[in-house]
């Protein structure tokens, strides 16, 4: 899952520095599903009040760094609890002075279909 945080550190300009990241954690060992431990790590997400959106291989979140990896330590936390191994695959793309990047990209890509 992708997850993103919102904290409010400034840049020289005084605007906030966001980033979206792409999250993948999964529990190893898993014979059929793992949608019950990925329902928990959404949840979570969701209560973080951050922007995301979670597709079939890994959730978009948009924050700040702080926030974000925060996140990532959490549902790390919390798959660990019902679970003896995980593997989690982090992206990052961070930009100065940007907002709303998750919503921007796609609208972006749909108008020029």
């Amino acid at each position: 899952m992708t997850y993103d945080l919102y904290y409010s550190k400034k840049n020289l300009s005084g605007k906030e520095n966001k980033m979206i990241a792409l999250f993948t954690i999964w529990p190893y060992g898993k014979e059929k599903s793992m949608s019950k431990d990925i329902a928990e790590v959404i949840k979570l997400i969701e209560k973080s009040g951050l922007s995301y959106e979670f597709h079939s291989m890994g959730t978009n979140i948009e924050g700040d760094w702080d926030r974000v990896i925060d996140l990532i330590k959490k549902c790390r936390e919390k798959l660990l609890e019902t679970n003896s191994r995980i593997g989690i695959s982090i992206l990052i793309d961070e930009k100065k002075e940007a907002t709303n990047q998750i919503a921007h990209k796609i609208k972006s890509v749909k108008e020029k279909l």
